[in-house]
């Protein structure tokens, strides 16, 4: 039996062709403004639906936006305004003092964050907003101008085509929380255009700085955007270009191009590579493929799921991309190429080794599909591959219809489809499928254009405020900053003494960062570039974490405040606490430490250096007079000491892990230890003596340095005459310290300096891979003025 053949589609001829762009106009300037203002209409408009900050009451700041985003903009801030303690090397506020530089390259380093300087401190959390807003209108500027050097069309379609990429599902859905990786939905682009300037031989100097940038603002989603330009740039070859050579010369071109850009990137990248290796280890987990409902349903609008490819783009994108293989006005070895590159790209995501590829060899934790702007850029591609060729007619663009609903009825066992996705998704099908099948009619042209951006407005703000749904529903929440933030800061303000004590914000803490956002030099800290060193020593004390070690808690104990010179400390109801504290460095007997072993009582008193616990006279009773620790790492209820008020312990192992908690002063046996639930299985309760521990810290005080200087990324400090053994800095001893010549020591995890008749102890930081990095960005440097030199001395010949 004979297969029916489609008749041949008719060319277009007869229909007017779409406007073209009005000689000596840059090609892409008009379309890219027009795509900006609709993605910053359509967001601010899904946020106002939504009644989100800062058009409403609801937080914004879920996750880890408002439990490190927000607190690293904060300190940004104050790094700006020069009141931050420390510098781009060194952060003095965070962990009792850590590494900057790699946070910096992380979460900061955007062209785009500068701008939280021009607004008051206190609306740091409006300031992050704008940010993101203005990241994704950069996002849709970009591609809408990639389209235009690409191909000539339609400015106000290529202008509607990249806010549909800047409005896809995973910009506003898991982006907008992280803004950091929008910079990467920036770079795809602009990383694209590289590739068109390597294609004709073009700008080789600007393509440089371009992925410098892109990778500096962020290396990891840029590492992705990348992979996705190679992608594109090697197909466009495939379809401009013909013989071997020539094709190898524009990738060559593009590979230089690239390697050099990343080389110039390199005093950030090297540390921040490095960082992350030292950092404790996080949660990884086996890669595990979505159903093909799930990933259908996710082409709609109105879904919301952060472990599935949110690859939505607009129904009128989505309709161009799938008509695209009927499209006979288009080439067949284009519309071919297209369509294979998107289908490819969608099952790459499917298959675990290219998932992991994708991902640098590691399935993230959380939102495991973090490279789909990828994917909605190439279909946005593909969109305009066909558009600017001839505007589908009739018979494309209902086979491509078909394709979509075939796709999105297949979703319906998946339970992310939701009624609302599949009004928004079948009404705009058919208003877009209208409106693209008239451009070709001048006197509809207006109307259907107005259609077009009615339409996707509508979608993406029905995403953006779906998504809020969902994220305060199912994750944590911050508050945005309010009265009782400034309390919090004045009070800490107040109380500083920095370098003499330190001061800090206290538990219950309102973020991850509070030495960030409120002020102080405390010891919570949450970064993916928690260092090792210091999350096992704070675990050996007692502290607690969250997020697997990587979001350490601030330890309220007299022993590790006089470790750490906490001399001034923020209670609960917003008063401060002082006391006489040991100085930042102190002088410890000559000698190893005794090593850490499973009692953080025990620890506590091997870095003290005295012993300061006694025993309970009986199970859970202390002695009258002393204070009772409770040690139960994995409890996740409320305990009591006698009649006293119930505390809350929040271990849930492996994510959460309670901290060792002061219970109260004792009254004898009127004071027994009492579970609110069931003991858990391992517990212990110790008595501290402030009679020991005062002491002790007298002690301490009396060997320690008369003065301290800190700056930016050091410390100095002058040790009474005579004095002998190791001097013990009160900062954890992470990578990097090198002390009077010679690398840092450590002393059960704090730096230490063995003194050898010494009494002045220097000591500077410098993030390893500093100096590699610079020399790198030097060496690139050097080659692109040479290039450049080449290059002009070319065209003076020529």
């Amino acid at each position: 039996m004979s297969t029916p053949q489609l008749a041949p589609q008719r060319t277009p001829a007869r229909r007017p062709a779409p406007p073209a762009a009005r000689p000596g106009r840059r090609p892409g300037l008009l379309g890219s403004a027009l795509a900006a203002l609709v993605t910053a209409v359509a967001v601010a408009g899904g946020d106002a639906v939504a009644r989100v900050f800062p058009y409403g009451s609801r937080h914004r700041s879920v996750n880890d936006l408002g439990n490190q985003f927000v607190p690293f903009h904060a300190h940004l801030w104050d790094l700006l305004h020069g009141r931050a303690e420390g510098g781009l090397l060194f952060n003095w506020q965070s962990g009792y003092g850590t590494s900057f530089l790699p946070d910096l390259g992380t979460y900061l380093t955007s062209p785009f964050a500068v701008l939280v300087a021009l607004f008051p401190r206190e609306d740091i959390d409006l300031a992050v907003y704008v940010v993101t807003v203005l990241k994704m209108a950069a996002a849709a500027a970009a591609m809408a101008w990639l389209l235009r050097t690409q191909a000539r069309g339609p400015w106000w379609a290529a202008g509607l085509l990249g806010a549909s990429y800047a409005l896809c599902g995973w910009s506003v859905i898991e982006a907008a929380y992280n803004p950091m990786w929008l910079d990467g939905m920036i770079a795809f682009p602009l990383l694209c255009l590289t590739g068109e300037w390597a294609l004709r031989s073009r700008r080789p100097v600007l393509g440089v700085l371009v992925v410098a940038v892109s990778w500096t603002a962020n290396f990891y989603t840029a590492y992705m955007a990348t992979l996705g330009a190679a992608l594109v740039l090697l197909l466009r070859v495939v379809l401009t270009r013909e013989g071997t050579r020539e094709r190898a010369l524009v990738v060559g071109r593009a590979a230089v191009t690239t390697v050099l850009g990343i080389a110039l990137a390199a005093p950030v990248l090297a540390p921040l590579f490095l960082s992350s290796k030292q950092a404790y280890p996080g949660w990884f987990r086996e890669f595990s493929p979505v159903s093909w409902a799930d990933l259908f349903a996710r082409l709609m609008p109105a879904t919301y799921s952060f472990n599935s490819p949110a690859v939505f783009v607009g129904t009128g994108t989505l309709l161009l991309a799938a008509a695209l293989p009927f499209h006979r006005a288009v080439p067949a070895r284009t519309r071919w190429g297209w369509t294979g590159l998107v289908v490819g790209v969608a099952l790459s995501f499917q298959w675990e080794p290219t998932h992991l590829a994708w991902h640098l060899f590691a399935t993230p934790n959380g939102s495991a599909y973090r490279q789909t702007f990828v994917l909605a850029g190439i279909v946005v591609i593909a969109a305009w591959t066909g558009l600017s060729q001839s505007p589908p007619g009739a018979r494309p663009l209902i086979a491509g219809a078909g394709l979509l609903t075939a796709a999105v009825l297949s979703a319906g066992s998946s339970a992310l489809a939701t009624t609302w996705g599949y009004a928004l998704f079948g009404g705009g099908l058919a208003v877009t499928a209208w409106a693209w099948w008239s451009l070709g009619r001048r006197r509809l042209l207006v109307p259907a254009a107005g259609l077009l951006a009615a339409v996707l407005v509508g979608q993406a703000a029905a995403t953006t405020a779906y998504g809020h749904k969902g994220k305060l529903a199912g994750l944590d929440d911050y508050p945005s900053w309010n009265g009782a933030h400034t309390a919090r800061a004045e009070a800490l303000a107040g109380a500083d003494g920095w370098p003499a004590y330190r001061t800090d914000a206290g538990r219950p803490a309102l973020s991850g960062n509070d030495p960030m956002l409120l002020g102080g030099e405390g010891g919570s800290y949450y970064s993916s570039h928690t260092p090792d060193v210091f999350t096992r020593t704070m675990a050996a004390l007692g502290a607690g974490w969250t997020s697997r070690g990587r979001n350490v808690q601030s330890l309220d104990n007299p022993v590790t405040d006089a470790v750490f010179a906490v001399g001034a400390r923020l209670r609960p109801d917003g008063t401060i606490a002082r006391t006489e504290v040991p100085p930042l460095v102190t002088v410890r007997p000559a000698g190893p430490p005794r090593a850490y072993g499973d009692s953080p009582f025990a620890n506590q008193e091997a870095l003290l250096g005295a012993p300061v616990y006694e025993d309970p006279l009986a199970p859970g009773v202390c002695r009258a007079g002393t204070e009772a620790f409770l040690w139960a790492p994995e409890y996740n209820a409320t305990a009591r000491l006698g009649d006293g008020l119930p505390v809350r312990l929040n271990g849930y192992a492996p994510r959460n892990r309670a901290a060792l908690q002061p219970m109260g002063t004792s009254n004898g046996s009127a004071s027994k230890l009492r579970f609110d639930r069931p003991a858990p299985a391992s517990w212990a309760l110790s008595c501290l003596d402030r009679g020991r521990l005062e002491p002790a810290v007298a002690a301490l005080r009396a060997s320690g340095a008369g003065a301290v200087e800190v700056t930016d990324s050091g410390v100095r400090a002058t040790l009474p005459p005579g004095s002998a053994g190791t001097a013990v800095i009160a900062t954890p001893a992470v990578a990097g310290w090198s002390c009077d010549g010679r690398p840092g020591g450590s002393y059960l995890g704090l730096l230490a300096v063995p003194l050898d008749g010494r009494t002045t102890v220097s000591c500077t930081f410098r993030p390893p891979g500093l100096f590699a990095g610079t020399a790198a960005a030097a060496l690139s440097a050097l080659v692109v003025l040479a290039l450049a030199f080449r290059r002009r001395r070319r065209g003076t010949a020529a």
